[in-house]
């Protein structure tokens, strides 16, 4: 009336578009490509996008997808305003209006 345990599954093996991008990421971290001005972002993701698709023997769709992948990764994360500046504005309509 036991269950019968499945077989761990064997972990797949990461593709050369996974490997590709794990590196490209972890190039774009180590060399501080986040704080480089767009210009020089865009020099640089040049120059290591031309490594990469040579020494993973990427497909040119393949090279786009990780270049996407690299341009989204560098761009700033998007903040969100901080509730305490939102209330002060509140706090002056609700006062304009009694």
């Amino acid at each position: 009336m036991t269950k019968k345990k499945a077989a761990p599954r064997t972990p797949a093996m990461p593709t050369a578009l996974d490997q590709a991008r794990d590196e490209l990421f972890s190039h774009i971290l180590r060399c501080g490509v986040l704080e480089a001005a767009a210009e020089h972002q865009k020099e640089w993701l040049d120059d290591t996008m031309q490594y990469i698709g040579e020494r993973y023997a990427l497909t040119p769709e393949q090279l786009t997808q990780v270049r996407a992948l690299g341009d989204r990764f560098c761009q700033p994360v998007v903040k969100r305003a901080p509730a305490a500046a939102v209330e002060p504005e509140a706090e002056a309509v609700e006062v304009g209006q009694q």
